[in-house]
């Protein structure tokens, strides 16, 4: 195998096959529905991982909600301001970001923890839970897998995958403190001739109020 290419470099090469691949995605637009039905008017919603700004950031702004999103590739940051100019976007890694306590009404992180090593998905969510306003959700999705520092290769990029399986990772954010409302279990099968169909975990979670 060789040398595995870092986040930025495979969404940036990726660009709109990302979206193209995964925008049959029921389950996806089932968790993000739920998670609309539960947010207050006009939510703060920070994205972490916002891809091309489909469909998380699209659905949140078009539905009233005040959304920022970050992504580590500048390809995508570049399509999301051109195809959801509501929201903003910004290029960022996740882990050099910092905001007060209680900032956000709700975050969302779809997929966009897989290329960090657990211990450092372990420290983003107990950052995450601090950036939540009491009564705020978190929605989570990943790929469960018992997994840290794996090289696979994913829609012929090679790449470090890290992820917990479905339980452990529902343990770990009961022990940040979080309540789980709701948790969904899919496979799908990304629209791309190199991609096989992989297992999705979605989690909505509360912070207590």
């Amino acid at each position: 195998m060789t040398r595995p290419e870092s986040a930025a470099e495979v969404f940036d090469a990726l660009g709109m096959d990302y979206e193209i691949a995964f925008r049959t995605s029921t389950a996806h637009r089932a968790a993000l529905t739920d998670l609309l039905a539960a947010l207050p008017p006009e939510a703060k919603v920070l994205d972490l991982g916002a891809g091309t700004g489909r469909p998380t950031a699209e659905l949140l702004v078009a539905a009233g909600h005040d959304v920022t999103g970050y992504d580590v590739a500048p390809k995508m940051v570049e399509i999301a301001r051109n195809q959801v100019p509501a929201a903003r976007f910004e290029l960022a890694d996740m882990r050099e970001l910092s905001f007060e306590d209680g900032s956000w009404d709700a975050i969302t992180a779809f997929f966009s923890m897989l290329q960090l090593p657990r211990a450092e998905q372990e420290t983003m969510i107990g950052r995450i839970v601090a950036w939540l306003k009491p009564g705020g959700l978190l929605l989570f999705a990943t790929v469960p897998a018992d997994a840290d520092g794996a090289d696979i290769v994913f829609m012929g990029h090679p790449l470090r995958a890290s992820s917990f399986p479905a339980d452990t990772l529902a343990g770990l954010l009961r022990d940040a403190g979080l309540e789980i409302l709701r948790e969904d279990a899919a496979e799908f099968a990304p629209d791309h001739p190199s991609a096989e169909p992989e297992p999705h975990v979605y989690l909505t979670v509360r912070k207590p109020g």
